[in-house]
């Protein structure tokens, strides 16, 4: 049975954050016996502009001081984004991570300059038979996967398997995994004011009396969701292996990995950091989470979400969860152990 570590915590303090992670991240490299290599990147989300929920680079300070102090190298890791906007290209993508903050690391776009530094990794999953990943992440055995646990609009939450699946894919693997999901345009909501058209990098809308969506061209990145003033643009729910790719893509990022996951459950957002604006949560602060184990740590995050709002919030992403436990990345079966502090 897989170990989840745990401390509580209700306010947002930045600097109780980084002791929280620090003291978490010491656990599990003592009691698990972890052996470090000598350069870990860690994957976190430098939060898109506008967002104000991301995690702010502070909470992580502890472990980086932490690995430096055992000899370790440390870097920042990310992908570019499939849709238009800040982190579209390595350039303005590495511009924002700094004026959001992250400025003590070196910063690694692992797929180039606009996504075209591919690898494939075979997996032989129900989907694919193999995952088109950034090709920067090749080098390295070990990672520090950091997490924002919080809602997510077609992957029901984001955890670390969000992180391994969508932050460690190529451009052409995020669009393989959005291949069955589209956003659909509710005619009667339309003010055909054409955002929508100018948000879509791939041709797929077209502006008559109102917007339509060519389901043939369009990827389902959903930038025409975030830039639809009047909110008519939502998500189309009836892909039915969504989940089931964004479990095959975390399986074949974290296959063979050493690594160490930390997700703080924190400013619970109904969306995703990626939202390019100002969000109010919608559940409690949590606390924050560590493992050895992607598929434990989200397990535990969402188990404690839904006993502490007693509603089955983000339910979906549990779809994701049970395949990514039948591939073999981890384990719904844990133990929470809390740390007193």
């Amino acid at each position: 049975m897989s170990k989840v570590y745990f401390i509580p915590i209700t306010d947002y303090d930045k600097e109780e954050l980084s002791d929280i992670a620090l003291e978490l991240f010491n656990e599990v490299l003592a009691r698990e016996e972890m052996e470090l290599a000598r350069e870990i990147p860690i994957k976190v989300h430098f939060g898109e502009k506008g967002n104000t929920t991301f995690l702010d680079p502070s909470c992580y300070k502890g472990v980086i001081n932490r690995l430096q102090e055992l000899g370790v190298a440390p870097s920042y890791i990310e992908t570019n984004v499939l849709y238009r906007g800040s982190r579209t290209t390595r350039d303005s993508h590495i511009a924002l991570a700094r004026e959001h903050g992250f400025t003590d690391l070196p910063i690694l776009i692992a797929d180039g300059d606009h996504g075209e530094e591919v690898m494939e990794v075979p997996i032989d999953g129900d989907v694919f038979e193999s995952v088109k990943l950034g090709k920067g992440f090749a080098p390295y055995d070990q990672f520090v996967v950091m997490a924002h646990f919080k809602g997510h609009a077609t992957a029901g939450f984001g955890g670390a398997l969000k992180q391994l699946a969508m932050g460690f894919a190529s451009r052409s693997g995020k669009m393989a995994q959005h291949a069955t999901v589209n956003p659909v345009v509710e005619q009667e909501e339309c003010i055909s004011c054409g955002a929508c058209v100018a948000a879509c990098d791939y041709d797929a809308i077209e502006l008559e009396d109102k917007a339509f969506i060519d389901h043939d061209r369009c990827v389902g990145c959903a930038a025409c969701v975030a830039a639809c003033p009047v909110g008519a643009i939502r998500t189309d729910w009836g892909a039915e292996d969504f989940t089931l790719r964004v479990a095959e893509y975390a399986y074949g990022a974290g296959k063979d990995k050493d690594n160490i996951y930390i997700s703080y459950a924190l400013n619970i957002t109904e969306l995703c950091d990626c939202f390019g604006g100002p969000m109010e949560p919608v559940a409690g602060n949590l606390g924050v989470f560590c493992s050895t184990d992607p598929v434990a740590i989200d397990t535990a995050c969402i188990d404690m979400l839904q006993a502490k709002e007693k509603q089955p919030m983000f339910d979906k992403g549990r779809e994701t969860l049970v395949h990514a436990e039948k591939l073999g990345l981890g384990s719904q079966n844990y133990t929470l152990i809390e740390l007193k502090r």
